[in-house]
């Protein structure tokens, strides 16, 4: 399988996952997330699943500090309606980072390790995104805007190309290549871009 190399080049997200461990799957339940983990998850990389991938990332750092984040264990909820603009494809991002799932996800074993009914949506907030921890009730809400990052100017004309069945295969790759050349901005110079990622940490 290939891929454009800045794939790797992202910080993985490193959490325990407590069900991993009691059952066997990865050693003392550490495990990492990687971006492209989550490419395939979605099928695709563009800027929403950078975003979410940015915010599951900056959020756990800000509500965990140095301590791993316990998969499992943290609740996600969503401003808007699963089904309004890219809501559902953001939630599926960080819920899989997270370990969190809607009413069909996995009940538990005996009162342990459930991690169904932890995904909210038309939630009430300040912000687009909010990730609690379920021992603290501590929160982190936030914000990513990614309007900040410049696009090549030939990315449009050549979508349009594309998606009317007009493009040459050549053009096809260039705005492949120049759609991920975005991501890859995104992903690797965040400090660029101070609007890019906003938090903010409420209190129990």
């Amino acid at each position: 399988m290939q891929y454009p190399d800045f794939y790797t080049q992202v910080p993985s997200i490193k959490l325990y996952d407590p069900l991993s461990e009691f059952l066997g799957a990865v050693e003392k339940g550490e495990m990492e997330i990687s971006y492209l983990d989550c490419v395939k998850l979605a099928g695709h990389s563009c800027p929403t699943v950078a975003g979410a991938y940015l915010m599951a990332s900056k959020g756990l750092e800000a509500l965990f500090g140095t301590t791993l984040p316990q998969r499992g264990s943290i609740k996600v909820s969503m401003r808007d309606a699963e089904t309004q603009g890219v809501t559902g494809v953001t939630c599926n991002v960080i819920s899989f980072i997270v370990g969190a799932s809607g009413v069909g996800g996995f009940k538990g074993i005996q009162g342990n390790f459930s991690r169904d009914n932890l995904i909210a949506y038309d939630t009430e907030m300040s912000g687009e995104v909010k990730l609690t921890r379920l021992d603290t009730n501590k929160s982190v809400i936030l914000n990513y805007d990614a309007s900040s990052v410049p696009a090549d100017a030939m990315m449009k004309p050549l979508m349009g190309k594309a998606l009317q069945g007009q493009a040459s295969q050549e053009e096809r790759d260039t705005f492949g290549t120049l759609w991920q050349k975005r991501v890859e901005e995104i992903l690797l110079h965040v400090e660029k871009y101070p609007s890019l990622i906003t938090i903010t940490k409420e209190e129990a």
